[in-house]
């Protein structure tokens, strides 16, 4: 029976491409760039700053010091985490049933923790989560399982009674090298190559409407105790 769930946080609970992409084009029109657009950002995203600046700059992103273009990147974003982000359809509904059911949830992400604890502050649906990893928190990060271990260990859940939820391959590498059941969410930031390849994911979801189902046909027994 499963007892926890772990969710990675872009791409996956919340639509941060809008304003990831307002940083990048800030940074860019401040050089003299032209804007990327939503689209390239929302399939560049998961490579985060140093992906929607190699984007943005091209084979000119050498004329630059790419650590400092970084940093202007995320002093911005960090001023304006939620201006355009939001939750992906259905997973509020999601989130609630999971504390409705006393099921145990948290984030596990490689965002820095200085971004993305701010971040879910914005959101009251995650009052409720219960642990916070960021890229930043362990001497590790994803693909490496440690910090899912971690996060099974603080939820006092086995990794093999738990599911991961993400919607890059360092992800569900992770989940997989964690023995949990690697859920890929294809509503997030897939390239149309990346949409191609195998995984090797225990189960796929198209769509983010869909997740509450899932949630609900793995936790049936759990929910009516």
């Amino acid at each position: 029976m499963m007892r926890c769930v772990l969710f990675d946080l872009d791409g996956t609970l919340l639509d941060t491409a809008p304003d990831l992409m307002a940083a990048a084009n800030h940074v860019l029109q401040d050089h003299s760039f032209d804007p990327i657009s939503l689209a390239k950002a929302q399939q560049l995203a998961s490579h985060g700053a140093v992906g929607l600046l190699n984007e943005g700059f091209g084979s000119d992103i050498t004329r630059f010091n790419l650590p400092q273009l970084r940093q202007q990147l995320l002093d911005y974003y960090a001023q304006n985490l939620a201006i355009h982000t939001q939750f992906y359809p259905g997973i509020e509904a999601a989130l609630q049933w999971l504390n409705e059911s006393g099921i145990a949830w948290g984030v596990v992400t490689n965002k820095p923790f200085y971004l993305a604890d701010p971040l879910l502050d914005h959101y009251p649906s995650f009052a409720s989560c219960q642990i916070l990893l960021g890229g930043d928190s362990l001497e590790q990060k994803k693909p490496h399982p440690m910090p899912l271990y971690v996060a099974c260990e603080h939820l006092q859940a086995n990794p093999s009674e738990s599911i991961y939820v993400g919607d890059a391959q360092r992800d569900i590498e992770a989940g997989n090298r964690a023995d949990m059941f690697s859920l890929q969410a294809n509503w997030g930031y897939l390239s149309p190559l990346e949409r191609q390849q195998n995984w090797e994911p225990d189960h796929v979801l198209e769509l983010s409407s869909q997740l509450i189902h899932f949630l609900k046909s793995h936790f049936d027994n759990h929910a009516a105790t």
